[in-house]
């Protein structure tokens, strides 16, 4: 088989390199103001992130549902609860806040106490008119007193929607154009318009007004993580400059480094701009990724470089073995923390597959970038000073080596014991891990809207919709009296749920307008029996303002109705048990052949895609597995390497699992990721140890102890020094307000210390508990790809 990658191709791209300085460097300078202009289409997603394929059959039945009745989430709700509130002033200036509000293009209705309207029947003329709760405007206390015994006592029509008869909370609804919900405009109404409007109003009249409702979230929510790029990019900046300059003390390599990576952060952007791709929650992690796993790069290379100098004095010989030594295991690690995270492509999630094309092309982006700039700026720069060189001569991590040596010398046994306890803790723990699909759990608790959005929970029962759609099969089905009783039906067990907020549909309309032929009287409120139902009809039927009324609960043929209801912010098993418990409710209530009826809505969208990640996670995983494992075998030529090497990079996914379940960390769209990043990073240290431990064997007649000692002293230091750059790197996103960042950031970063420690006691453990099986030169044969080039004598 040809051999990729051999001493003399990597001597050719070290002479190109070398001797094309200037070129090169006009080049990454002409590709990167490219690069730059691309930032121009870059936009931040202004819809919730679907993790559902589009031809999913959740996402066509959400689809369906959005043509028939339009965009569900355009509801912007603001609340008060002050008793203060029922004073002549302040109920006056809170109606007026309302009424500012349909000045606005962006704001299609306002529903406020001002504007709720009482059925009154008409007996001449048969019909119902609508007549307003307040008209104009309140003068007395006693206009008060009457509104709100009939508020809250009469019409329970407007009952947990507008107010809370209980707790005396009053709402006001604003209903978003449809067509500007998924654009910039909703944030500029909301950030530009809306929250002004209520600060002043707060500041005047000492209430204070809760702001819900999906737009508003996902306008404030968004805006956190493109205000969090900045904090990443600069903290990762920070944290990985800091322990670069801790290693290395010397501020030239430190800066150095830091032009590749945001050279590098310069062009995943503009990667992100050319594929014209939004920047999503996941996107929005890339240019810090990109400084912590480049980071590590600058690390290998210029450490190799300083150990050269310090071996021979050569300046331009060292530069060029940096490339021909540290290039292709450099390639060859990046190619597989690439490979983790373009496993991510291969699903069927567009959220997933975005996020998976620019990371990987980001990685392999930073790789060409520090094998080019590196040695090429050093090339112009002095020869290094002695002081540049001393922290190859630290004697604390000569202590740390000396341990690490010492625990697979003498303590192999208790190595071993420890990592089958650890094993089976983790199973145990595995088995504790819960799945989460709530759309709000990763939110920032510490934000105001956070803070609102349990008050709407406690004061309404949520602010998550929640869709039911009933296709009657025949024009005006929905009228029907034998629909209107199943609706009820099912609306029954709805309110009975405690999860659920009252439901709204055109039997609550219905109902009320049985109270109003009954004038007004509240015991009245219920469906119409038989008798009653033509001639209420009939009444109806001739009120246009009972017209207004049904479009938004009954599509124009009649033929489709739905109903509403808003969810609590519950775990995914909850959901589930609650959605099993109203579809076999709809089973049983339902006629398949005279009825159609199926549910969705936002949080059940997310609920199913989160559910579809987790099948996937297990598809990614195993292919990120296998494709390391093709890896592995083509660049060691050896089975028996493959499963030892892979057995230190699986059991540090086992302990992260465990502790997830042991810390009640649950699975969800942020901690899904963890896996495949881990291991794709993580098993970079494996081949770099098990490129030096075949070099050394070479070196040393096949004397396996030897080799194994010499192997973890030789890459001990580097793989120490990336695993420290990479854990304190990955725990800068503990920093951030989403729990899902920080709970990815932690995860990532203890998964890659206990791989530092699997890669540097268990293998070589391993290799020297088994020497007799995998280390003879039958069974480690000649590899495809020398990763490390042997040493050339004629150097």
């Amino acid at each position: 088989m040809f051999k990729l990658f051999t001493k003399d191709f990597w001597d050719v791209v070290a002479r190109l390199i070398l001797r094309n300085k200037i070129g090169i460097l006009i080049g990454i300078a002409i590709i990167t103001f490219f690069f730059s202009l691309q930032w121009t289409n870059m936009r931040f997603t202004y819809t919730e992130a679907n993790l559902l394929p589009d031809d999913h059959e959740v996402n066509l039945t959400y689809n369906d549902f959005l043509k028939t009745f339009g965009e569900e989430g355009n509801l912007v709700l603001l609340g008060v609860k002050d008793e203060a509130l029922f004073s002549v002033a302040k109920l006056n200036a809170w109606n007026r806040l309302s009424e500012t509000f349909k000045k606005y293009d962006a704001v299609e209705t306002v529903i406020s106490i001002k504007d709720l309207q009482k059925l009154i029947k008409d007996v001449p003329n048969e019909k119902f008119n609508l007549e307003p709760f307040i008209k104009d405007s309140i003068t007395t206390i006693s206009q008060i007193e009457k509104l709100q015994e009939e508020l809250f006592h009469k019409y329970p029509f407007y009952d947990n929607f507008l107010f809370n008869s209980e707790t005396k909370t009053i709402r006001t609804a604003l209903y978003l154009k449809k067509e500007i919900v998924n654009t910039p405009a909703r944030k500029e109404f909301i950030v530009e318009k809306l929250i002004p409007e209520i600060e002043a109003f707060q500041s005047l009249h000492e209430l204070d007004v809760r702001v819900s409702g999906m737009p508003y979230i996902r306008t404030l929510n968004s805006q956190i993580i493109i205000d969090e790029i900045g904090w990443f990019v600069g903290s990762a900046l920070f944290v990985t400059s800091i322990i670069f300059f801790f290693f290395f003390r010397s501020f030239r390599a430190t800066f150095i480094s830091l032009v590749v990576v945001c050279i590098g952060v310069m062009w995943t952007l503009g990667i992100l701009g050319l594929l014209n791709y939004e920047i999503t929650v996941l996107t929005a992690l890339i240019p810090p990724l990109i400084i912590v796993i480049g980071i590590p790069n600058c690390i290998f290379l210029i450490n190799k470089y300083q150990h050269e100098v310090k071996l021979h004095g050569n300046k331009v010989k060292s530069l060029q073995r940096v490339i021909t030594k540290i290039g292709n295991a450099t390639l060859m690690t990046n190619v597989t923390t690439a490979s983790g995270f373009a496993t991510f492509i291969l699903t069927e999630s567009k959220l997933l597959k975005e996020f998976g094309i620019v990371a990987s092309l980001s990685i392999l982006a930073i790789f060409i970038l520090c094998l080019l700039i590196i040695p090429i700026i050093y090339t112009f720069l002095p020869f290094p000073k002695d002081r540049h060189l001393e922290h190859l001569n630290k004697r604390w991590i000569g202590g740390f080596v000396n341990w690490m040596e010492y625990m697979v010398r003498q303590k192999r046994i208790a190595v071993y014991a420890t990592s089958v306890i650890l094993l089976i803790a983790s199973i145990i723990g595995i088995y504790q891990i819960k799945i989460s699909g709530s759309l709000i759990e990763d939110m920032p608790k510490k934000t105001e809207f956070f803070s609102d959005i349990r008050f709407f929970e406690e004061e309404f029962n949520g602010i998550m919709p929640l869709e039911i759609m009933i296709d009657t099969k025949r024009r005006k089905g929905v009228m029907k009296l034998s629909t209107l009783k199943r609706m009820n039906e099912l609306e029954d067990l709805i309110i009975e749920t405690p999860e659920l907020s009252k439901p709204v549909s055109v039997v609550s309309l219905v109902k009320y307008s049985k109270q109003a032929y009954y004038n007004g009287n509240p015991k009245f409120y219920q469906l119409p029996s038989s008798q009653e139902n033509s001639f209420i009809l009939s009444y109806a039927k001739n009120s246009s303002s009972n017209v207004d009324l049904l479009k938004n609960f009954v599509d124009s043929t009649g033929q489709y109705a739905r109903i509403t209801t808003f969810m609590k912010d519950i775990g995914t098993d909850k959901m589930e048990r609650i959605q099993e418990n109203i579809q076999n409710k709809i089973d049983k209530v339902f006629p398949n052949e005279r009825y159609n009826v199926t549910m969705t809505g936002k949080a059940l969208v997310f609920q199913k895609g989160t559910k579809y990640l987790v099948k996937n996670l297990a598809i990614s995983l195993s292919l990120a597995i296998l494709l390391i494992s093709i890896f592995m075998a083509y660049m060691f030529r050896s089975a028996r390497m493959i499963i030892v090497s892979l057995i230190p990079n699986l059991l540090p996914l086992l302990v992260t699992a465990g502790l997830m379940g042991y810390l009640g960390v649950p699975i969800k769209p942020s901690t899904i990721l963890v896996f495949s990043i881990a291991f794709g990073i993580s098993v970079d240290d494996t081949i770099h140890f098990l490129a030096k431990y075949r070099q050394e064997l070479l070196a040393n007649q096949w004397k396996i102890k030897v080799s194994v000692y010499n192997a973890l002293r030789e890459t001990g230091v580097s793989m120490f020094y990336t695993s420290i750059v990479l854990f304190f790197g990955f725990s800068v996103f503990t920093i951030s307000s989403f729990g899902g960042t920080v709970a990815l950031g932690a995860l990532v970063s203890a998964t890659l210390l206990f791989a530092m420690l699997s890669n540097l006691i268990l293998l070589p453990s391993l290799l020297l508990s088994l020497e007799r099986s995998i280390a003879n030169k039958e069974v480690f044969r000649e590899p495809s790809i020398n990763i490390i080039p042997e040493e050339d004598e004629a150097d």
